[in-house]
This record gives structure tokens, C-alpha cells and sequence, in this order.
């Protein structure tokens, strides 16, 4: 099977199914007429196992384990459902914060953050981890490199102009056709680059399950 049908089938992206075979935690053949990844049953039921984990909140390493036979399922979900239980805790004291903030009257400009904060201190020291939704707030991140790319490529195809104009202007017969040919290719090198690297970062920043990835 090809990768699309793989990915209608099972019901998780192309990009995931990438990331996972990146991870090795998927290793499908390669057609040796064409060179393509072919896909069978067995990498079909690998990703229905991962996408069942995956969906439990289970890590990759875990995962990982399990694939290897370093651990069985229930080795995995014992380790599983401590992490989950430490995280309801969290959640639990959270929870009783928030409870007792919405008894406070006053608008946020009043709010005494500095000794909630410090409250959320003790409780940290003691084990509690909070949820820092800051580290996680939408950035606007593809912005700086398509801006980057646009201003890079109207910078060249101006000195481009400004070269073509200069020559033609310095000049009573028609520039070489050598010098012509330099100037044209260089600006468009440039620009390619340019676009390739904004490509390659598009997909990077894509990469969200790489983001989640480097939670575990």
C-alpha cells in the first residue's frame, strides 16, 4: 500500500506517519522497482497499536519498550497510570486553587498575584506541577521567516533591475550575453535558496507531534 491509503485507513496524517518512521518505530520495505516505502498489514497494525497508545497519552519511549519486548503492555500501563495518577494530582490541586480564587471579588487589576504565586511556590516544592500554558501560547511563528523570504526576494530581483538598467544604460550596444546570463541566474540561486530554507522551516514548525515528542 501507498502512504495515502495507509493514512485513510488507519486515520492518522502523512506527517505522523513519517515521524514515526523517523522514530523506528515504524520500518516499512522499500519497492525495489521505484524505490517507494511499501506498506503492508504489519506496518497497518503497528500504527493502529501506536495510535491506541498515542491516544492513552502513552510516551514514545514507552512505546518503544513495548515494541522491543522490553516490556509487555501491562509493564507499559503500570508505568502509564503512575504518570496519570501524578498527573490527577496536579489537576486535583489545581483544581481546589482555582475553587478558592473564585471567591475573590476583586478584577484582575486588584488581584494579589505575588502570594498566589507564592502558594503555587509551596505547592510546587511539595511535588505539584502545574500547567504553564505560557510556555505553550500561540507564537506567530511562520511570519518571521516568510517575511524574511518576501524582503530577500524583492531585495534581489531590485538589484536585479537596478543592474539590468545600469548596463543597458552605460552601454550603446547590447551587454554580452555571458554577463547577461550571470546576472539573471545569481539573483534566481539566491531566491531558490531562499525558498527551499523557508520550506524546510515550514515543515519543522509543522512538526507538531515532534513538539509533543519532546515532552517524554
Amino acid at each position: 500500500m501507498k502512504i495515502n491509503e495507509v493514512e485513510a485507513l488507519v486515520g492518522i496524517t502523512r506527517k505522523n506517519i513519517r515521524f514515526y518512521e523517523s522514530e523506528g518505530l515504524l520500518s516499512p520495505r522499500r519497492n525495489s522497482e521505484n524505490g517507494y516505502r511499501d506498506y503492508g498489514e504489519a506496518e497497518v497494525e503497528a500504527l493502529r497499536r501506536i495510535k491506541l497508545l498515542r491516544k492513552l497519552g502513552v510516551p514514545l519511549e514507552e512505546i518503544r519498550q513495548m515494541q522491543s519486548g522490553a516490556h509487555t503492555v501491562g509493564d507499559g500501563m503500570r508505568r502509564h497510570l503512575v504518570s496519570l495518577e501524578r498527573e490527577r494530582g496536579n489537576l486535583d490541586q489545581a483544581i481546589r486553587l482555582c475553587g478558592r480564587l473564585t471567591d475573590r471579588q476583586e478584577r484582575l487589576c486588584d488581584l494579589d498575584a505575588e502570594s498566589v504565586l507564592a502558594e503555587m511556590d509551596t505547592l510546587e516544592q511539595t511535588g505539584t506541577t502545574f500547567q504553564n500554558k505560557q510556555k505553550r501560547d500561540v507564537r506567530i511563528r511562520y511570519v518571521a521567516p516568510v517575511v524574511i523570504t518576501v524582503g530577500m526576494t524583492l531585495l534581489m530581483m531590485g538589484l536585479t533591475g537596478l543592474l539590468f538598467w545600469s548596463i543597458y544604460a552605460g552601454t550603446n550596444g547590447s551587454p554580452p550575453a555571458l554577463m547577461l546570463a550571470v546576472i539573471t541566474l545569481l539573483p534566481l540561486v539566491v531566491i531558490g535558496g531562499v525558498v527551499l530554507a523557508l520550506i524546510q522551516r515550514i515543515r519543522e514548525i509543522g512538526k507538531g507531534e515532534e513538539d509533543d515528542a519532546k515532552s517524554y
